[in-house]
């Protein structure tokens, strides 16, 4: 056990050096021309107080939540619950701390992206691939020093050991805090991140190419540079603490069946080792993006992504033969060759799951011409064909991960399920550093547009882009899969915890549950869309202002006021990001205290069914909406400013808020209930409920 805990540690500490390090090879990357440069601050500067904004709500509600668990004294017979609160405190820092990493990097990688366009395609690729890595290697680096240094503590300080099997119960329900503060953080940020960024991004998209017929990257546009600030809160920020949670959340989750159901120290720590094969070999993958001037970018990212996956099963095979004896298999019902099995269904889950999403949203695909070809005919039949691509979308991947789900249990039981949501998640390093690599690319293409760079460089930033749309749908993709495994692997402990053998859904209480909690994600968008809306509405208002009374705005004599976009943007980002974020958070612990255990049960049901179907949905709608309009720019169907591209342009502003706001909030909502509705069960929150 001690191998597999002090190697995450070095793993993760090398990850994060050599995520430091990269970070600062792009420091030292020129950043181009003055105006460029000026550009890249105002962009910076924006994102930063936004960030400074957010960050002080989160640190309020951290506080108050910490507060609150220290305030629990130490059950009969168990460890000190206190020690919860100090967890807590610790994954909201360090999921925190992964966002603002990435951002600090994809700020500075921006310009460098556009200057280094002005060589070449693969220039560009390398610089804003380097920046993504940044964000990629930092998230899986804290995610792993802070969750192993926190389980060498607690099994040191508190005493755990495999001869007392409730100390290792009692130590993953205070390390369980360390997933709730990582959730807790994530949902703010993507919640507040993804409205900012959106109702910028909707704003610019109408007031500029609908309404006055220019680009939404267009120096004339006054919400241009709120928009290439939202890129980085919500794309970037948001993201990093997305993946950190769902990282985070995985490993937890196989820990905890490993120390309640197999009541084993190996099996408790082998998730981190799992995990630490995945970061080395996410770190040699990133060395496999390499393409030459005319090649195709995705073709250079898929061979990183295909290239640590397979280093990941080596590394992971003969991890198994070394840390597992055959006196640790002993009566655990399933095989050192089975458990390589399970992880291998949740690897392979994973990547396919990102291949049917590429196939629904890439550019060039089938799904996505057709959405383009409807375009034709107006808005309605855009919008129309958006929406049954991804209702479509949410067959194969479901197929993919009942298939990867059943393998796992049939090869390992239900710490094959659990492990195989590590093995999905196992090369996040990879997978989130070509997802940051996205926003990189667009802010590249906006300041290309607005410091009036050659055309030949805003083709090639265009080109990365639109990879960069298809691969931030792929790992959404790859997220909403990985949720739901772990969601599973959460559930199963929390059933444990509860000491339910069966969830009998013929009991009105728990067919309520089960109501209650499929109906929560669509109100919960329906906040998060409403939210956009209404931001969206004072953004477009503002623009609309400023081409009305602000002279030579269209003659380029005037300058908008960028700045007062940027603050409606964070003003409404902070506002509307609470509610749903606490209802999240409180809804179980009100469902649990009044209809108790069982309820709760069909809650978490309810909820993962619908999140996982809702969070495809939208995810691959939008994207599909996206690139349609990215197509068209290419000069099909009459290129920009053709009805077909307005048309498209309507559809890509529905589909904003769908793909990058309520989507990839539906995976944290499920994991964060998960994950509350465990600790609340441990702590004795639903023994007495009111009915």
């Amino acid at each position: 056990m001690d191998v597999m805990l002090y190697s995450a540690l070095v793993l993760g500490v090398i990850s994060l050096s050599y995520a430091l390090y990269r970070k600062s090879w792009i420091e030292r990357q020129d950043p181009g021309n003055e105006k460029l440069q000026e550009i890249s601050k105002n962009i910076r500067d924006g994102a930063m107080a936004f960030m400074v904004r957010e960050y002080k709500v989160m640190v309020v509600v951290v506080v108050a939540v910490a507060a609150l668990l220290i305030a629990f004294k130490t059950r009969p017979g168990g460890l000190n619950l206190r020690w919860i609160g100090l967890s807590f405190v610790l994954g909201a820092i360090l999921s925190g701390l992964a966002g603002l990493i990435g951002m600090r990097a994809a700020t500075r990688a921006n310009a460098c992206t556009a200057n280094a366009a002005q060589k070449g395609l693969v220039p560009a690729l390398h610089v804003a691939f380097t920046g993504g890595s940044v964000m990629g290697l930092s998230v899986v680096g804290l995610a792993v020093i802070g969750l192993s240094s926190l389980v060498l503590f607690y099994v040191r300080f508190l005493g755990v050991s495999a001869d007392n099997p409730q100390s290792m119960i009692d130590l993953m329900e205070i390390v369980s805090g360390y997933s709730l503060g990582a959730s807790s953080v994530a949902l703010f940020a993507r919640v507040g991140g993804g409205i900012f960024t959106k109702a910028a991004d909707v704003g610019a998209d109408l007031a500029g190419k609908v309404i006055q017929g220019i680009p939404e990257d267009d120096p004339r546009n006054p919400a241009t540079i709120a928009d290439n600030v939202g890129d980085n809160v919500g794309d970037v920020a948001g993201l990093g603490s997305d993946l950190c949670e769902s990282y985070i959340a995985s490993i937890i989750g196989a820990m905890v069946l490993g120390a309640e159901m197999l009541k084993s120290m190996t099996f408790m720590a082998l998730p981190l080792g799992v995990a630490s094969v995945g970061i080395l070999s996410s770190i040699i993958g990133t060395f496999f993006v390499r393409t030459r001037e005319g090649g195709n970018p995705r073709k250079a990212l898929s061979l990183g992504t295909i290239g640590a996956s397979v280093l990941m099963l080596v590394g992971v095979f003969f991890l198994l033969q070394v840390t597992l004896p055959d006196a640790a298999m002993e009566g655990v019902g399933f095989t050192r060759m089975g458990l390589f099995l399970a992880i291998c269904a949740g690897l392979v889950g994973g990547v396919l799951v990102g291949l049917i999403t590429e196939y629904y949203t890439a550019d060039d695909t089938k799904a996505v011409m057709e959405v383009a070809r409807q375009s034709q005919t107006g808005a309605a039949t855009n919008i129309i064909a958006g929406i049954q691509v991804g209702m479509l979308a949410t067959g194969w991947p479901v197929v993919v991960l009942v298939a990867a789900m059943l393998g796992a249990y049939h090869f390992a039981g239900l710490y094959g399920i659990a492990i195989a949501a590590v093995g999905m998640l196992g090369t996040t390093g990879i997978q989130l550093a070509i997802d940051a690599y996205g926003p990189i690319a667009d802010n590249a293409g906006g300041l290309a547009e607005m410091s009036k760079m050659p055309a030949a460089v805003r083709e090639r930033t265009d080109k990365l882009d639109a990879v960069g749309n298809t691969t931030a749908a792929i790992g959404k993709g790859f997220a909403i899969g990985s949720a739901t495994l772990t969601a599973l692997a959460l559930f199963v402990a929390f059933k444990e915890s509860a000491g339910l053998e069966v969830i009998d859904i013929t009991k009105a209480k728990v067919m309520g549950g089960l109501l209650f909690g499929a109906m929560l994600p669509y109100v919960f968008t329906s906040f998060i869309m409403g939210a956009v809306g209404r931001a969206a509405f004072q953004m477009i208002e503002e623009v609309k202002r400023q081409f009305r009374e602000i002279k030579g705005i269209m003659d380029g004599e005037g300058k908008p006021d960028y700045v007062s976009c940027v603050d409606i943007a964070t003003k409404a980002a902070i506002r509307e990001m609470i509610l749903p974020s606490l209802a999240a958070v409180t809804l179980p612990v009100l469902v649990g205290g009044l209809g108790g255990t069982e309820m709760l049960g069909g809650v978490l049901v309810g909820v993962t069914a619908s999140c996982v179907m809702l969070a495809l949905f939208t995810a691959n709608s939008g994207g599909a909406w996206d690139n349609a309009k990215k197509y068209i720019e290419g000069g099909h169907y009459g290129g920009k400013g053709s009805d077909a591209h307005k048309a498209a342009v309507v559809g890509d502003t529905v589909g904003d808020p769908f793909k990058d706001t309520a989507g990839p909030a539906m995976d944290i909502v499920l994991k964060l209930m998960s994950v509350v509705s465990l600790i609340i069960v441990k702590m004795g929150f639903v023994t007495n409920p009111l009915f």
